[in-house]
């Protein structure tokens, strides 16, 4: 039971401030500022069970998934930094409204923000990816592989139930600031998230050659 207990607790410890939910909650409220509640509570709870099938998958079959594929924790960093730069310049620069167009609400309340960018590379990126892989590559030559197997996805599971509250309550926000509130903080999180994906870009391209970055 001792490696199951440890198990859990190092994985909480590594992924929670990699996945860092508190950094994924503003983001979210931008993204669902038009959904009701039912759409945004399920939103949620569907971006932590793709990021939780994410990471699981990477636990079990990411060497593999890799190998077969040639594709490097670089290559997965820097096409996590092209989908944040993509999402970024969509919230920094939102396309106009069509002439005699009132109100856009109904068509953003049927968009699916979940797996993209909300579980994968939000929850679910490069680094917390790196994590599990980097866990898989060490568990197998433990003696009691098993359980510590089991204890690193029970770890996952928590460390996500407790991503889907900071969410969920992150979601009571959109009632305070209104729709200008939203809209001036979804263009300014637009700018962070290019930021961030360029980041991640560069970080990637100077892992794949070996290099290093200054505050990579």
């Amino acid at each position: 039971m001792q490696p199951f207990i440890a198990a859990i607790s190092l994985t909480c410890g590594a992924l929670l401030p990699i996945m860092n939910p508190f950094s994924t909650a503003p983001l979210f409220v931008s993204l669902t500022a038009n959904f009701d509640a039912r759409k945004r509570r399920e939103q949620a709870m569907k971006a932590c069970v793709y990021a939780f099938a994410i990471l699981v998958t990477f636990l079990l079959a990411g060497a593999a998934i890799v190998d077969f594929f040639g594709i490097s924790i670089a290559g997965i960093r820097a096409a996590g930094g092209l989908i944040i730069l993509a999402i970024g310049f969509r919230m920094l620069f939102p396309a106009p409204r069509a002439a005699g167009e009132v109100d856009t609400s109904a068509a953003a309340a049927d968009l699916d923000v979940a797996f993209s960018p909300l579980a994968m590379p939000s929850l679910a990126g490069p680094g917390s990816i790196a994590v599990v892989m980097s866990a898989a590559a060490q568990i197998r030559s433990k003696p009691d592989w098993l359980m510590i197997y089991v204890g690193v996805i029970a770890g996952m599971a928590v460390t996500l139930v407790f991503s889907y509250l900071v969410l969920r309550l992150a979601g009571a926000m959109a009632r305070f600031m209104g729709r200008e509130g939203i809209d001036a903080m979804t263009r300014i999180f637009g700018f962070l998230l290019i930021c961030i994906g360029m980041q991640f870009l560069l970080t990637g391209i100077a892992g794949f050659y070996g290099l290093r970055l200054d505050g990579a």
